[in-house]
């Protein structure tokens, strides 16, 4: 389960921030022309008896009254084992007709139980011919020495799968807000430097926050949930935000980045009794949302279109089936992720 953040400020980092440079040391970074991607997040921690003998994010699961408490819907696939491969097949198999290129899977940790589902991952998303990289949630210590070894280990273990996601042969890493923050820019910025010392080959790093000095660090920008300025907003206000935001996450990504919109279906987090109201809702509109969003990120031609999420069922922002809303979030996706991924890629300016 994770925090919405602070999102005004990516809004007025967007505005207020037109200059743009590489840091010192990324100056010869420069990433044009990029294919287009549509990732979804995706969590693999849910856990049940019949797999993994034991409950893992699912709470107090009621199969008569299709109730999960803390979950804001019910899965069309119950309360499912991420460690289940006819569920994993599943996901890739239906992200894959949906449109969709690849998903970016939550990381928390060598040996943890989403360490341990990366394999299932990558082999099952091969055979269906989309790409996976992790969400880089959280540095041990924190200090730049455990961010490197972290990062080393993923790209040892998984990064040469044929299943992960590249850019110019270069392995592709999301980093995570939260991971972020812990070391800050400047602590990100050596971090990345020490890991091109010991592994030449170097990787993309994509960092969740959308500012011009954020891009000066990082290979490209992204937010993970766009709530915080989307909550209590009609369709039509939904709309204009959009129109408006999305351009300007692109612009601030500058031409030599990686330029990422987040779109999301909805948001809705109040079965958690940890998080007291008022809470940042962003509603469906009957699915609306979801399609407006999408017109708009395509309007406003990034280099990715991100979605959140694949299955945050504890924050009701899933695009993955439910027995309340069915497949229509998919369907929209299979609609139009096509037509983004149509586009030609963004030149550089």
């Amino acid at each position: 389960m994770r925090r919405y953040g602070c999102f005004v400020r990516i809004a007025l980092a967007a505005i207020c921030c037109p200059f743009w440079a590489p840091a010192q040391g990324r100056q010869d970074v420069r990433w044009t022309k990029v294919p287009k991607q549509v990732l979804a997040f995706y969590y693999g921690w849910y856990g049940n008896p019949e797999v993994s003998k034991r409950w893992y994010h699912w709470k107090n699961v009621d199969l008569t009254c299709k109730h999960i408490d803390e979950s804001t819907h019910f899965p069309l696939l119950g309360a499912y084992d991420s460690h289940d491969p006819r569920i994993v097949e599943d996901h890739c198999r239906r992200a894959r007709e949906a449109g969709l290129t690849g998903f970016i899977v939550s990381w928390w940790r060598k040996g943890d139980f989403h360490d341990e589902g990366m394999p299932l991952m990558l082999d099952t998303a091969k055979r269906h011919g989309i790409k996976i990289t992790v969400y880089y949630e959280t540095v041990p210590g924190p200090t730049v020495e455990g961010a490197v070894a972290d990062l080393l280990y993923i790209m040892e273990i998984y990064a040469r799968h044929p299943a992960w996601l590249k850019v110019n042969n270069r392995p592709v890493v999301f980093i995570y807000g939260r991971a972020l923050g812990q070391l800050k820019l400047d602590g990100w910025q050596k971090a990345i430097d020490d890991f091109t010392a010991k592994h030449p080959g170097g990787a993309v790093f994509m960092g969740d926050r959308i500012s011009a000095e954020t891009a000066r660090v990082f290979d490209g920008v992204h937010t993970y949930n766009p709530t915080g300025l989307t909550k209590g907003k009609s369709l039509e206000e939904i709309r204009t935000w959009a129109k408006t935001t999305f351009p300007a996450w692109v612009k601030t990504a500058g031409p030599d980045r990686i330029a990422c919109v987040t779109i999301i279906p909805g948001y809705d987090d109040s079965v958690q009794p940890s998080r007291k109201p008022p809470r940042p809702i962003t509603d469906r509109h009957n699915g609306e949302t979801y399609r407006v969003m999408w017109q708009e990120a395509i309007a406003a031609n990034p280099d990715w279109v991100l979605i959140t999420s694949w299955n945050e069922w504890h924050e009701g922002s899933e695009i993955e089936p439910s027995v309340e809303l069915g497949d229509t979030a998919l369907k929209t996706t299979k609609e139009f992720a096509p037509r983004f991924r149509a586009l030609k890629p963004r030149k550089a300016n």
